[in-house]
């Protein structure tokens, strides 16, 4: 069984993502690690442990990490609301912070050398944190899963950067300068996949159907004023969904680095694209997704018991 590392922000799409992992009974998640990114760390941590609970699996180890990116004030998101996870009531779930997601994530990888998967979900602050701890941990992971970046669309963040690579730039500059394997989901794959009500819907009779049409009412509204999407954009869901089934989707290797100091382009993944350049390929990028193969997934994972 693959062990796997989640470090999360979450998040309604986190959600999804968790919720998928755990239902796909593929991995063995060795720890949950939180950051801050779609809202602050009390309430990211907050929210996984809402999520384990509803999932009933409190055997979970939950770490929480970095409070804020690693030289710069937190830019939280607005889709996800105030709590980041709005359309459930989380004030009475008991959680507490632990603040060592780095060191967590650099003695598991030791423990198990090449053996372990981080899927980051978030901002990669603790991805990064851990590297500058440890200069030797990329070598003994066996990849990093990256939801972020954008390639040949626009951001959403910016005018060129996704979210998590806006919020901690330099800490992706970190990860993407690593030598660790890395698989970069980005916004063009994803912006393709947008789920509705009636793909929801198909969940009825299951006992996620009525907490995610919850999530959804309320992240849906978030998306449609934020981005003039009418339906849920599931981000982190397809970078979860990549570990699961990787044959349905199309990579190619790219070489990428992350802009840290523009005025109007901070968070920018900058594909070199020049024909005549030798390229350092150091990331595999979605390109696409087989839409029709995920969403069947998705509808028959979640509800499986």
């Amino acid at each position: 069984m693959n062990k796997v590392i989640i470090d999360t922000d979450p998040g309604h799409d986190d959600a999804l993502a968790l919720m998928l992992m755990c239902k796909s009974k593929l991995f063995d998640i060795k720890a949950i690690t939180t950051v801050a990114g779609n809202s602050t760390i009390d309430n990211v941590t907050k929210n996984a442990v809402f999520i384990v609970n509803l999932l009933d699996r409190t055997d979970l180890p939950i770490f929480s990490g970095e409070s804020k990116p690693l030289k710069r004030n937190l830019i939280q998101a607005v889709v996800h609301g105030k709590s980041g996870l709005d359309g459930f009531d989380i004030t009475n779930t008991e959680y507490k912070l632990t603040n060592n997601a780095s060191d967590e994530i650099i003695k598991l990888v030791k423990k198990y050398p090449k053996e372990i998967t981080i899927l980051t979900l978030g901002p990669l602050s603790n991805i990064a944190r851990a590297i500058i701890t440890n200069p030797e941990l990329p070598f003994l992971i066996k990849q990093i899963v990256i939801m972020g970046g954008a390639v040949d669309v626009a951001g959403n963040k910016n005018r060129v950067a996704e979210f998590n690579m806006f919020v901690d730039p330099e800490a992706a500059d970190i990860v993407f300068r690593s030598k660790a394997a890395k698989v970069l989901v980005p916004l063009d794959c994803c912006n393709e996949v947008v789920l509705y009500n009636s793909s929801f819907n198909n969940l009825k009779g299951s006992d996620l159907y009525k907490p995610i049409s919850l999530m959804m009412a309320s992240y849906m509204a978030g998306i449609e004023k934020d981005e003039g999407v009418k339906g849920a954009l599931v981000y982190d869901a397809l970078a979860a969904y990549y570990l699961i089934n990787p044959k349905a989707f199309v990579l190619e290797s790219m070489d990428i680095v992350i802009e840290t100091s523009g005025e109007y382009t901070f968070g920018m993944t900058v594909v070199e694209k020049r024909v005549n350049k030798v390229k350092k390929t150091n990331v595999k990028v979605v390109m696409r997704v087989d839409k029709k193969q995920f969403i069947n997934d998705f509808i028959k994972l979640l509800k499986s018991d």
